[in-house]
């Protein structure tokens, strides 16, 4: 291990600056500056989930079916409620949010199917609707889950 120990005086002089150049843990605290600065992989789905969380929550009143189907509007509000917060833990912390990409691409699964298992006789523009933000909530984790593990693997080889 390199003498770090500075002697008084010596922290304003040139030749400090000179051996800090040539410090031997340099290159390694410049790597760690760059894989630092770095991480932020997953910043182009941020917006379009936090959306689909957003317009998920609200599309029972949107599409008007809160008063006919209130376990759906309920069950639509927690998922979108979920998709925004899973959204904002990719901006917050991408790189500890590897396994989020696929939970919400079957978050995604379940809002396609969930107007017959929670609802009671959809009509069509229910349907339609958890079938775009589900097929989004889809495409959009998977996304999520391959730039994370393209991520991981990238870090892992250097």
């Amino acid at each position: 291990m390199a003498d770090v120990s500075r002697h008084r005086g010596d922290l304003g002089s040139s030749q400090h600056r000179q051996d800090l150049g040539s410090h031997p843990d340099v290159p390694e605290m410049q790597a760690r500056y760059a894989q630092m600065l770095g991480g932020r992989r997953t910043m182009p789905m941020d917006g379009p989930l936090f959306l689909v969380g957003l317009y998920c929550a609200i599309s029972p009143w949107v599409i008007h079916f809160s008063a006919t189907q209130p376990s759906l509007m309920i069950m639509n509000l927690i998922a979108g409620v979920a998709i925004g917060l899973m959204a904002l833990a990719f901006t917050i912390a991408p790189e500890r949010t590897s396994g989020l990409g696929l939970a919400m691409s079957a978050l995604g699964v379940w809002l396609i199917i969930a107007p017959w298992i929670v609802g009671s006789h959809p009509d069509k523009g229910i349907i339609i609707s958890n079938a775009v933000i589900g097929g989004l909530t889809i495409l959009l984790g998977m996304a999520c889950a391959g730039i994370a593990m393209k991520s991981m693997r990238h870090s892992r080889s250097t």
